[in-house]
């Protein structure tokens, strides 16, 4: 009888084990429908959340914040200059890749991923930006992937070689998207306050950061006050890289090396899946956003070295 008993107890153990693994296997129903990245290109995080006072982001710090996740430990652990920390954000690798726009990154991007799986009607998926060379991020280097599930793109005056555009165009153009197409992923891009920065001018670098900050707010009201949008969509803010540290080469002025005014950025999410009024130090970085985005949508990133934020999650 003693045989048996343990035989049925076994037996027990083992069904229990197979269903408890069954279901940590099922994917999480989240109620993220759409997810938006927009990326404050080259400010540096002395002047972010580094800012007690937050006078520069002050939409940002007052008015959003209180309904997310921010995460004062966020890096750049790959190249910092914009198309490398684009590049590490969309496909989850960090690249040295050329910075002019001449280039398209090896690995696939969470667009393709995204597309591939879903296979969604044109124009649900939209990278946006300033600048011109932001484009080179809807295509990749691999075979299998190349030319293949892009998004459709709107980057500089009319894409690759057209030269940047101003912020203010390329907020109403976002807007205008939002509203005729509603895409259901995104990747926006704002120059400033990168662009300015390269200027050496302090005062119009903050308050390029400023207005960005302005931009961010103003699609955060859309999103609130659109049906689609409202309720299911997941946003993160973030930077592809910060700026030299005073006591480096020119400071703010430039940006590329190891140094933490360069590495160390601002990160923010918001969505109907994550906490809300938290403040985190768990230390992440850019590649995390693309295996966060894929927990999601519930799509694997072959290539992708980055981690997801459980942290944020409720």
């Amino acid at each position: 009888m003693n045989k048996i008993f343990k035989l049925l107890f076994l037996i027990l153990c083992c069904v229990f084990i197979s269903f408890a693994c069954k279901r940590e296997s099922l994917p999480h129903h989240y109620k993220t429908k759409n997810i938006i990245v927009i990326i404050l290109d080259g400010s540096r995080y002395s002047e972010t959340w580094g800012d007690s006072l937050h006078q520069y982001i002050p939409k940002l710090a007052n008015q959003i914040s209180k309904f997310g996740v921010i995460n004062t430990a966020f890096y750049n652990n790959g190249p910092t200059y914009t198309l490398a920390g684009h590049t590490a954000i969309n496909t989850g690798c960090y690249q040295e890749i050329n910075n002019s726009g001449t280039e398209i990154p090896q690995h696939p991007s969470i667009f393709q991923y995204w597309n591939k799986k879903f296979m969604p009607i044109q124009n649900s998926s939209w990278i946006i930006s300033s600048k011109d060379k932001i484009k080179i991020l809807n295509n990749c280097q691999q075979p299998e992937w190349k030319n293949k599930y892009k998004p459709s793109v709107n980057c500089g005056i009319f894409g690759i070689g057209s030269g940047y555009r101003e912020d203010s165009l390329t907020f109403l153009k976002t807007i205008q998207i939002f509203s005729e197409q509603h895409p259901q992923l995104v990747l926006l891009s704002f120059r400033e306050p990168d662009y300015i920065a390269h200027t050496d001018n302090w005062g119009n670098y903050l308050q390029g950061i400023k207005n960005t900050d302005e931009f961010i707010y103003k699609i955060w009201e859309h999103l609130q006050s659109d049906i689609f949008y409202k309720g299911s969509t997941t946003l993160f803010v973030t930077n592809d890289h910060g700026r030299h540290l005073d006591s480096i080469a020119d400071g703010f002025a430039s940006h590329g090396d190891g140094c933490s005014g360069c590495r160390h950025i601002l990160f923010f999410a918001y969505g109907p899946d994550f906490k809300q009024g938290v403040i985190t130090n768990t230390k992440r970085e850019l590649t995390d956003i693309s295996a966060t985005i894929a927990e999601l949508f519930h799509f694997n990133i072959i290539n992708g070295n980055g981690k997801v934020m459980y942290e944020l999650f409720e």
